[in-house]
């Protein structure tokens, strides 16, 4: 990974650009390749930039190529939303055969989600395989699953995407779910055998630090509680502002709290909820953030399902060992689940706050993971499906939380991963009604918004369906990837 500290090697100049917001993007300069070695760059930065009459931007465009800076989809004719779909995967499709500017290489090609955000995205495949499996591209599910496990092998774990300045922070461990997709579109179980040593690297990576924790103690991305039990957290190795949302950290910094603001604002990132009141201690205001207090249920569900899918891996080979060692760690998971993130009170899966020893305030729609994947029991899925249908579906879809900060991962926005979540959870448990209406809700506000304007977005907004969703760092995008592959999969359902 020659390219790692890239823009570290071109700190000078990259401060001054993210800083004038010569580009209305922060990300614009992230993506930015280099068209002269780096050294050369520096040194005519420093000898331009006190001169008189020196142009911040011209020098940057004469030095830097931004051509892949945005994916542009530009069709003239309006097809029925599935052929436009159809068409979106081939022009979504990149390939990175070598590394250029801060873009990873990666073995096989992939599909990116559309908009300013043109890498390959972790979490973001699986509900782009999703449609995928519904649009009987085999080869390219098998090449998202190449690519993650090429950079599991090669770097510990799948970064949050396949840029240098991601190589901190992961994204919600999505690798086994993906085997299950693909195992259940071709039927080889012997997938699983395949990729056991990632998924077992990529469960150390996560599990990183557990040997020799103590009670009520946290190292990197584990947690000891009080009573001796391990759960999991999201963290970033780096304290730093984000590269791509650089003003933005350095100017919410000002006013925050805490030694880890910018750690805090990553490991969010990680969890790919950027930004909620969920992670907010005030429940308002993005500089109390304090994820690194939290343990969250989305990604203990998600660390158990791939305890399960290492045990079945395990036992595929006649690892017994292995086998029972992974079928104990899901069971005791299953339990802590249920331990720590449920709240009796009002009857729903919340986060765990390490610190104050208690479920968070914040209701929101993670609460569905461990119906997703069939942790819960049928009592408490029957009163998360009650809070789902009174609190969290709108005419639109599903919503994120039921509070409105103005942040994206926030009412009233409704996610395409989480239609499809709540899709499964409620048929998972016989819901089929509900399951129905969630389907039915997102899917004729996507069709609505495509017939006005052409374009698939990255949200929408659940409450006010005659309104494109906002919040957030930057506009809402037009691809857009997982929005295309949920909606596909719930039409086929």
């Amino acid at each position: 990974m020659s390219n790692q500290l890239y823009i570290n090697e071109i700190q000078n100049l990259f401060d001054a650009v993210q800083r004038s917001e010569i580009f209305e993007d922060q990300k614009m300069m992230t993506d930015a390749v280099p068209l002269f070695p780096i050294a050369k760059i520096n040194e005519d930065y420093e000898n331009a930039k006190n001169t008189e009459g020196f142009d911040l931007k011209n020098f940057v465009m004469a030095h830097f190529d931004f051509l892949d800076a945005k994916v542009s989809i530009q069709r003239e004719d309006h097809l029925p939303i599935e052929e436009h779909i159809e068409k979106l995967w081939d022009e979504l499709t990149r390939t990175a055969y070598e590394e250029k500017g801060t873009l990873l290489k990666l073995p096989k090609p992939y599909v990116v989600p559309g908009g300013r955000f043109n890498e390959f995205f972790y979490w973001d495949s699986y509900f782009i395989m999703v449609g995928l499996k519904a649009s009987g591209r085999i080869e390219m599910m098998e090449n998202i699953i190449e690519n993650c496990s090429y950079l599991i092998q090669t770097v510990d774990f799948v970064p949050n995407a396949s840029r240098t300045h991601f190589l901190s922070r992961s994204q919600p461990p999505y690798f086994s779910l993906m085997l299950d997709l693909l195992f259940e579109t071709t039927g080889k179980e012997d997938i699983y055998i395949q990729y056991h040593d990632t998924m077992e690297k990529e469960y150390a990576f996560w599990m990183n630090g557990e040997e020799g924790l103590e009670n009520n103690a946290q190292t990197k991305r584990v947690i000891r509680t009080g009573d001796g039990d391990i759960l999991n957290r999201y963290y970033d190795a780096e304290n730093v502002p984000r590269p791509e949302s650089y003003l933005i950290d350095i100017e919410d910094h000002e006013n925050a709290s805490g030694d880890e603001f910018y750690r805090n604002i990553r490991s969010a990132c990680e969890s790919g909820w950027d930004f909620s009141s969920r992670w907010f201690a005030d429940g308002e205001h993005i500089q109390t953030i304090e994820t690194l207090n939290l343990a969250q249920v989305d990604l203990n569900c998600l660390l158990w399902h791939l305890e399960k899918t290492l045990a079945k891996s395990s036992a595929l080979q006649n690892l017994t060992e292995k086998e029972n060692y992974f079928t104990e760690r899901a069971a005791k998971r299953r339990q802590m689940i249920n331990k720590y993130f449920w709240d009796e009170g009002i009857k729903i899966y919340k986060d765990y706050h390490i610190k104050k020893h208690t479920t968070t305030p914040s209701e929101h729609i993670a609460a569905l993971y461990p119906l997703f994947l069939g942790i819960a029991d049928q009592e408490q899925a029957e009163a998360v499906a009650q809070s789902l249908s009174e609190k969290f579906l709108y005419p639109g879809g599903l919503v994120t939380t039921t509070k409105n900060s103005g942040q994206q991962w926030d009412l009233p926005n409704a996610w395409a991963p989480y239609q499809w979540l709540g899709f499964k959870a409620m048929k998972n448990y016989g819901f089929d009604e509900l399951a129905e209406k969630i389907k039915n809700n997102w899917c004729s506000n996507v069709e609505r918004v495509y017939k006005n304007t052409g374009k698939l977005m990255e949200k929408y907004n659940a409450l006010d369906t005659e309104t494109i969703a906002g919040g957030g760092e930057y506009p809402n995008q037009d691809g857009f990837g997982w929005t295309n592959g949920v909606y596909l999969q719930l039409q086929q359902n």
